[in-house]
């Protein structure tokens, strides 16, 4: 074991892009973690999904061992953290686990939305903050601005900030003995009882459940009955180890290091991220105060294409939520799409990863219905209701008032831009809280319908600033909306996975524009097919798909037109019997082209 006086516990934390991991492996470099033919860009970057978006979605950890100046050896424990606004709780859980952060900011681009959030967790967390200026060497960088814009807007001193290019190893030296002199050691006692925080964990296919852990107090060994506060549970301690980046086996992890356990668990639900571990004999008193609860803020259906994979869909989504405690599932079904998962995510781009690791790693075709939001109802009763699918909204008559969540967003643009960013806030019914400067760009404060912001609101967002506005936000509160359920029917049949929840306003634009799509996307059949937008009675939006037609006279060249007019009219008498019983079958590409985008922008 380490001792404790030795030891440096840190993560890196920058909004997106910014050089986090790029600086990791600098540092893995500089410490000789992995020999040079082994070395790779984004090293801690694991996943296929990370490296082809060039974005970081786990947080990894990597012990590395570093000999100051002075020559002292040091151990020190690296986390590297997600910088986009749906991983929050990734870079939330690391935080807890750490004593130190290093706060990475572009010295080109400067302060961004994802900065300060970022920050702020930090300093909620107790962590001591380390200002590094990365990408110094870019013509661009203007690391005086910078690091005035540090101290105006976060308030911290910059005065000793490091100047670093993470691309070039430009000061990284410097960086590693400031983590050493700057970042505290942690505290804690190796013959008190154990007390271990469940920071992660995953599946492997050969050992089970790995389970990544910082011990606060006491000794975690091998062979040791070890016992989960929470969930109750009992397990024997096979393996015990760390990340070097390689897995390396220990006997033993002492008080402050950072380390993962495999205790042959099968079950996942055994394994709770935030977790207290304890000694089974000698139990702690109370356990760690472990992470706040993470609220997903927009669910969708995913359902398997094939309704036989649905239990493989279970067992995968299971299997990720051990890997990802932000995501919640549970089992509904639809008259359209069959049996599947109603799931809970922390933004779009989080579903979109979850979709693809699903697909990827697991192998399924999912179908993935449009994005919502939860809706709190109260009832004529005054009966509180969640209400999570918009097919499962009540008759209207029974509703005393809908509400809607809302968000705080805060939106950086360079000034040329900030009109476009201001009209798109306006049409998304949004509020403006505040608009202030900082040199060039305005920092802009919104209050804004959830509901917005999940469609298509980043995207128009971006283009309409050419990339430079960066976002972030965090949940405000409900709030009474004039909102009503735009049910689409296809050939008089409502599409339970169509149905949407949409302020009124907005309930006859979206209705047709969806209306339009579908008729693009379902094939013509032997009769005529409406396909109709209403909320409640009143339809609001309707396109005709024409029938498909046989021509039954072209047996009748010349002649009498009485011959032509009777062969016409028996196929109108068929179509008119098929209409009746006529089946319409919407491909499931329809359906998964008109659920890609819920309006068109």
């Amino acid at each position: 074991m380490t001792d404790i006086s030795r030891i440096r516990n840190f993560s890196i934390i920058a909004h997106i892009d910014h050089g986090k991991s790029t600086l990791a492996d600098r540092l893995i470099q500089a410490c000789n973690a992995v020999e040079q033919r082994e070395m790779q860009d984004q090293m801690l970057d694991s996943m296929d999904i990370e490296r082809e978006r060039g974005i970081t979605i786990k947080s990894q950890t990597v012990r590395l061992k570093y000999t100051a100046r002075d020559g002292t050896d040091y151990v020190l424990n690296l986390m590297d953290t997600p910088g986009h606004v749906d991983f929050a709780y990734e870079v939330s859980r690391c935080l807890a686990a750490c004593e130190g952060s290093l706060l990475v900011v572009d010295a080109s681009q400067g302060v961004e939305a994802q900065t300060l959030a970022n920050v702020y967790q930090a300093i909620d967390n107790n962590n001591e903050l380390v200002p590094v200026l990365n990408k110094i060497d870019l013509p661009a960088a203007e690391p005086e601005r910078v690091q005035q814009q540090i101290e105006d807007m976060i308030g911290i001193d910059t005065t000793d900030a490091l100047m670093v290019s993470a691309k070039s190893g430009i000061g990284i030296p410097d960086l590693l003995e400031a983590i050493v002199a700057h970042i505290p050691a942690p505290k804690g006692d190796a013959n008190a009882p154990l007390k271990a925080l469940l920071v992660d964990s995953w599946y492997d296919t050969y050992l089970g459940v790995i389970i990544l852990v910082r011990v606060m107090e006491g000794t975690l060994r091998r062979g040791q009955k070890i016992r989960m506060m929470n969930a109750g549970v009992s397990q024997t301690v096979e393996q015990v180890g760390v990340f070097t980046p390689k897995k390396v086996n220990l006997e033993a992890l002492g008080p402050g290091e950072v380390g993962f356990i495999v205790t042959g668990i099968k079950q996942v639900a055994d394994c709770n991220v935030g977790d207290t571990i304890t000694d089974e004999k000698i139990r702690a008193d109370a356990p760690l105060p472990g992470f706040k609860p993470v609220q997903p803020v927009v669910f969708c259906g995913l359902y398997p294409t094939e309704s036989a994979d649905f239990e493989n869909l279970k067992d995968s989504l299971a299997k990720l939520r051990l890997n990802d405690a932000s995501f919640q599932f549970e089992t509904e079904s639809s008259s359209a799409l069959g049996f599947g998962f109603r799931c809970g995510f922390l933004g779009l781009l989080h579903l979109e990863i979850i979709q693809e690791r699903l697909e990827r790693e697991f192998n399924l075709d999912l179908i993935t219905t449009a994005p919502s939001v939860v809706y709190k109802l109260i009832m004529n009763n005054g009966d509180h209701v969640e209400l999570h699918n918009p097919a499962d909204y009540p008759d209207p008559t029974r509703i005393r008032e809908t509400h809607e969540p809302w968000i705080h967003a805060t939106i950086f643009v360079p000034d040329e831009h900030l009109g476009n960013v201001l009209a798109l806030c306006t049409e998304k019914r949004g509020e403006q809280v505040n608009l202030t400067y900082v040199g060039s760009r305005a920092m802009v404060e919104y209050k804004l319908p959830l509901n917005e912001v999940v469609f298509d609101f980043y995207d128009r967002l971006k283009s309409g600033t050419r990339g430079y506005a960066s976002f972030e936000y965090k949940m405000d509160s409900y709030r009474e909306g004039d909102l009503v359920k735009v049910s689409i029917l296809v050939n008089a049949e409502p599409v339970d996975a169509l149905a949407m929840l949409v302020h009124r306003s907005q309930a006859e634009y979206r209705g047709r524009a969806l209306c339009k799509r579908l008729k693009d996307l379902i094939p013509k059949h032997l009769f005529v097919i409406p396909v109709q937008a209403a909320i409640g009675g009143k339809i609001i939006a309707r396109e005709t798909i024409s029938a498909m037609r046989k021509d039954v006279t072209a047996k009748c060249y010349g002649g009498d037109i009485s011959r032509k007019r009777k062969l016409l009219d028996k196929q109108k008498k068929g179509k008119k019997r098929m209409r009746q019983i006529g089946n319409v079958e919407i491909p499931q590409g329809a359906f998964i082209a008109a659920l890609k985008l819920g309006d068109d922008g």
